[in-house]
């Protein structure tokens, strides 16, 4: 007021007297991956390289292994267990589908129709994972027992034979696969599904699909970064188990991760044991590139 009357102006503030903006230090960002990048080198990187080194030493446990170059660990080790590698991608393939199967409808349900259940049923999903992994299988063993009830139901609507049994086969091994992964493959297909808009199917109506045109043409396919994320979080560790093998299957059931536990801790072969470790990671990346590839799903590229 004494200012407007005597005709002087107050203190003008100057944009140029601002505090100008603080300079964006490049190396920021690599600051806050360094505790990660850390991480990877010292748990994964250097086992992995150590790993590789043993594949080609030669040697035993009492004199030493020394480091020759001997590629042929690779050839010897693949033709020798050929056909368990064939099995562990045939058990876990199976598996995976089988958890997919089971899994999708079981996380629609609690994406859309759950209601005040869902966080119930979500429970429910991950309480296998309040046991231990070995527990779990061995639960398995007693359900497919031979005198256990799910055998005596099976014969009792003749889709068993009164000789016949589900322990120690391979459809043993590929259901205690499907039941001790198939939280892996219902998280991630839920939290695919319960972000789509169910307005599209809506508007799917609409246009005149029905149910299963909308089905496909809209959930399907706005689900499948959750379908891809599933199947590669069951397939991989299943593909190098070796649990449900030991205790529900039979030496002629064996899978790769089988042989590889018994060269590390049985024959003490390690160079034989890395071999195969090291062949199956590297078959196991090449096949999820492949499939990530084929799926096209972008949200995971």
């Amino acid at each position: 007021m004494t200012a407007a009357l005597t005709g002087h102006a107050g203190p003008a503030t100057d944009a140029t007297d601002e505090e100008p903006p603080r300079p964006r230090r490049w190396y920021t960002p690599y600051l806050l991956l360094l505790p990660g990048l850390a991480w990877l080198a010292v748990f994964f990187l250097v086992p992995m390289v150590a790993l590789a080194s043993m594949s080609l030493q030669t040697g035993s446990l009492g004199q030493g292994y020394r480091l020759t170059w001997e590629w042929s660990n690779y050839s010897e080790a693949l033709s020798t267990f050929g056909a368990q590698f064939g099995r562990s991608f045939l058990y876990a393939g199976a598996a995976t589908l089988l958890c997919l199967l089971i899994g999708y409808p079981l996380a629609y349900a609690i994406a859309f129709k759950a209601g005040r259940w869902r966080n119930l049923l979500l429970i429910l999903v991950i309480a296998p994972f309040f046991t231990s992994f070995l527990i779990r299988t061995l639960a398995w063993k007693i359900i497919l027992s031979d005198d256990g009830w799910v055998v005596d139901t099976l014969r009792a609507v003749a889709l068993l034979d009164d000789g016949g049994r589900l322990l120690a086969t391979p459809a043993a091994v590929v259901l205690g696969l499907t039941y001790n992964f198939l939280p892996f493959m219902v998280l991630p297909l839920y939290a695919s599904l319960e972000k789509m808009d169910e307005r599209l199917l809506e508007a799917a109506a609409d246009l005149y699909a029905n149910a299963f045109t909308a089905f496909r043409k809209v959930t399907w396919r706005l689900s499948l970064p959750g379908v891809v994320a599933g199947t590669l979080l069951t397939f991989i560790p299943a593909a190098g188990d070796y649990v449900n093998v030991q205790f529900l299957g039979t030496p002629n059931s064996a899978m790769v991760g089988t042989v590889i536990q018994s060269r590390f801790l049985t024959v003490l072969d390690y160079p034989t044991a890395a071999a195969l470790s090291f062949a199956l990671m590297v078959s196991v990346l090449v096949i999820v590139l492949v499939y990530v590839r084929r799926v096209g799903a972008r949200d995971l590229l």
